[in-house]
């Protein structure tokens, strides 16, 4: 069982509070995993800044939502593949896609596929990836900045899940309904 702290505006350190109040007026709340990583200023920073840049990115909200939850799933985070489940129903990504993700299923078309299997390359060799993957991966009409945006998003993901690995993070109760388990 760990042991990690978890914070609130009143027990965070002073340069986590304003990052909290912030948490708190996106969400309503503030999400279990900002409240652990709120021990750590910095991490929570730039967890937060990721997350905004990503979002932003050139991605629709499919995309975003392969992206996001092929590396939770790869990483097999119990805290991060619940939560991106309720992000994606909020953002009104298709049940069909959040299930086949969530389940290691194909994706409903070959560009979102080509998509999951890229990033699942990405992740799975560090970063290495074959000519051949990434001229299928431009052929389904994606560029080298998407390929940025992937490495952009592992960066969050690695900060969260690596984080929830060790910190035990509870599934906040807004998204226990979506539990999950590899």
């Amino acid at each position: 069982m760990s042991n990690f702290k978890f914070h609130d505006t009143n027990s965070a350190p002073e340069k986590s509070k304003p990052l909290l109040e912030k948490s708190q007026k996106a969400y309503g709340m503030i999400p279990n995993l900002h409240a652990v990583m709120a021990e750590s200023p910095g991490i929570l920073e730039g967890y937060q800044t990721l997350h905004e840049l990503f979002a932003n990115s050139s991605f629709d909200a499919d995309e975003l939502t392969v992206v996001w939850q092929t590396i939770n799933v790869e990483h097999e985070c119990t805290y991060c593949v619940p939560a991106h489940t309720g992000i994606a129903h909020s953002m009104n990504v298709d049940a069909g896609l959040i299930e086949a993700l969530r389940d290691k299923k194909r994706m409903p078309t070959n560009k979102l596929q080509t998509l999951h299997e890229t990033t699942l390359s990405i992740v799975r060799n560090r970063g290495r990836i074959s000519e051949a993957e990434l001229n299928k991966f431009y052929e389904a009409g994606y560029g080298q900045q998407q390929v940025l945006e992937i490495i952009l998003a592992l960066s969050q993901k690695v900060m969260s899940n690596y984080v929830n690995h060790i910190a035990e993070t509870p599934v906040d109760d807004a998204f226990k309904k979506f539990d999950w388990k590899p």
